[in-house]
């Protein structure tokens, strides 16, 4: 039985599509009816696909990979040059280091170490966007990181049903 596995290269095929749909999902804009403060509720997907294959395939995707997606992030949202990158790496770092615990924990216990995370992530960026002085602390700004743990569980099935699907080792 042939597989994506096989071919080294089809199953990153499948990380990057997956990290691309997580930027379409960045960049999406909200429907008409929907209330622009919403906005705030808005998760960073790239983020939660990052850290699924993370913690799914660490000897795939790693420090390198989180740093080249969060470069290609800053060039489609047009922030600062690393921004993403640097927040990036640092949620790669950890999931990382706890990957091995993370896989023991039920979804729901993944959800909130990746509400930290998450609140980690946003903070790294505000604190970039503080020192370039394009910042202003809302109440706010956490809430994407607390969207992205109510829907992690969801999305972390999504991805595990692609990849034992698409058999990428």
């Amino acid at each position: 039985m042939e597989t994506v596995a096989d071919n080294g290269l089809g199953g990153m095929t499948i990380i990057v599509a997956t990290l691309l749909v997580g930027m379409v999902f960045a960049v999406l804009p909200l429907p008409d009816f929907v209330p622009a403060e919403l906005g705030f509720l808005r998760p960073d997907w790239v983020a939660m696909v990052l850290v699924y294959w993370l913690i799914a395939l660490p000897h795939r995707v790693g420090i390198v990979v989180a740093w080249v997606t969060g470069l290609l992030v800053d060039v489609l949202l047009g922030s600062l040059l690393g921004q993403h990158a640097l927040a990036y790496v640092a949620i790669a770092y950890i999931a990382l280091n706890l990957y091995q615990r993370l896989r023991m924990f039920t979804v729901w216990q993944q959800a909130l170490v990746l509400f930290a995370l998450l609140g980690l992530n946003q903070l790294i960026n505000f604190w970039v966007e503080s020192i370039a002085g394009d910042a202003h602390w809302r109440m706010w700004y956490l809430l994407p990181a607390l969207a992205g743990a109510f829907l992690w569980p969801w999305v972390f099935l999504f991805l595990r049903a692609v990849r034992r699907r698409l058999v990428v080792m």
